[in-house]
């Protein structure tokens, strides 16, 4: 029934004239006592009728729908729930400009996504609409249900759309779910211990801007590093690394020296190297010569972190002879972030599909405090690279960056168009980030 009224709606579309604009208003009267009507009908003691309700609502994906479909995030019935849930995504999950077809963009629907998948491609798949409090309280309340497929699409769910809260509201957002988060790492299913473990790492990451993570949260990943599942210690490392907890550096020191195989302490090497403390130096040095690629590479990487400690003559001269392309890149990162090196060789391998998302990891954290470094690769005859420009800008969140990406979201493709007009309205949000 309500499906049918989705087109009479003034849904704003992401399009890049378009990012900041208000939520949309139902076009007519009829509308707005048809949407009425549908609200109304969310309350209904039929569950097949709250269920046709929630899948009309998840079509028109209209953001006033937000809250009140919140309420069925915890309804008695799984199916309800896993709609409700679904609806949320939908109502938040940004649309993409892939292309142009007969002269008009392709923009890609996102909504069929699971909450996992939906997790699993970043956060530059979320829309700039804001999340109202009662959707994550309710994703997180979900998140304890009895029934793990509905628990797991409601963590996961909750690790998509707290990434939109910024500033203030985020570190409040992370201090009221500290509890449930760090719970849910003790869970009986493996699969509820590594989504809150994924979930921990993107929601609680390291910014410059805010304090240090809090220890209660750093040492419930600190015990995941004795978790009997092998993928769950993983996950635990790397969000070790990316909240950059420096309590643990021992833990994963000492990791990486009980492990025998040259392969085997890349995960907590990885880890260090994101918190790169400066007492992993001389542990950075001796994998320099390891027989494992990943481990050089992510040895690397550690130095070019350490600033004022590491130095690139000493990375330069280890590996004068290193013939692997993934080493490679990261000593070119090494160079830029420790030397002031341009970026032209990690911008070379933003088109080459094997080092993309190496190189795009490197640029993202090279930018903040340095977005003049990206004009000329703003200004690429490539569309692949200039989008690539303002999606790395967009996630380095530096406001300083605005100048450069202004003329992209008026950029003759679409896509490029679409990821410039995103990267200006974001950027218009965000406060300026320090150089890293």
């Amino acid at each position: 029934m309500f499906h049918t009224i989705s087109h009479r709606i003034a849904r704003v579309l992401v399009v890049p004239a378009a990012f900041a604009a208000a939520l949309a208003v139902p076009a007519t009267a009829a509308a707005q006592i048809e949407f009425t009507q549908a609200i109304n009908d969310l309350g209904s003691e039929d569950a097949n009728v709250r269920l046709k309700t929630l899948r009309g609502l998840r079509d028109a994906a209209y953001p006033e729908a937000a809250v009140p479909i919140s309420n069925l995030i915890i309804d008695k019935q799984d199916s309800v729930q896993l709609e409700a849930i679904a609806a949320e995504l939908d109502i938040f999950l940004a649309e993409k400009v892939t292309g142009r077809k007969n002269g008009e963009p392709v923009v890609e629907k996102r909504g069929t996504l699971s909450a996992e998948a939906a997790f699993k491609s970043g956060p530059l798949i979320i829309s700039l609409r804001t999340v109202p409090s009662e959707v994550l309280n309710a994703l997180r309340v979900a998140a304890h249900d009895e029934k793990e497929h509905v628990a797991l699409e409601a963590l996961y769910a909750f690790g998509v759309l707290a990434s939109r809260q910024e500033g203030t509201a985020r570190i409040a957002l992370q201090r009221v779910s500290a509890d449930d988060l760090t719970g849910f790492l003790l869970a009986n299913s493996s699969d509820m211990r590594r989504a809150a473990a994924q979930v921990i790492g993107r929601f609680y990451a390291h910014e410059p801007v805010e304090p240090p993570v809090d220890p209660s949260i750093g040492d419930a990943l600190l015990a995941a590093l004795n978790d009997k599942d092998a993928r769950v210690r993983r996950d635990a490392m790397y969000a070790l690394g990316a909240v950059r907890y420096e309590a643990a550096v021992q833990a994963l020191t000492e990791i990486v020296n009980a492990q025998k195989k040259p392969e085997a302490p890349v995960d907590a090497l990885d880890a260090l190297a994101r918190i790169a403390s400066p007492s992993s130096v001389d542990l950075f040095k001796e994998q320099l010569t390891s027989k494992s690629i990943a481990c050089r590479t992510v040895a690397v990487e550690g130095l070019a972190r350490l600033r004022g400690t590491a130095k690139l003559a000493d990375i330069q001269t280890a590996l004068q002879k290193e013939k692997a392309d993934e080493v490679q890149l990261a000593v070119s990162f090494a160079a830029t972030m420790l030397a002031d090196a341009p970026i032209d060789q990690l911008g070379e391998a933003l088109v080459r599909p094997r080092l993309r998302d190496q190189a795009r990891r490197y640029l993202v954290e090279v930018a903040p405090g340095h977005a003049s470094r990206f004009s000329r690769h703003a200004m690429d005859p490539d569309n692949r690279i200039r989008i690539e420009v303002a999606e790395i800008l967009t996630l380095a969140g530096d406001r300083s960056a605005l100048p450069l990406v202004t003329p992209l979201a008026s950029d003759q493709d679409p896509a490029v168009a679409f990821a410039g007009g995103r990267a200006v309205a974001q950027l218009r949000l965000t406060g300026a980030r320090p150089a890293s």
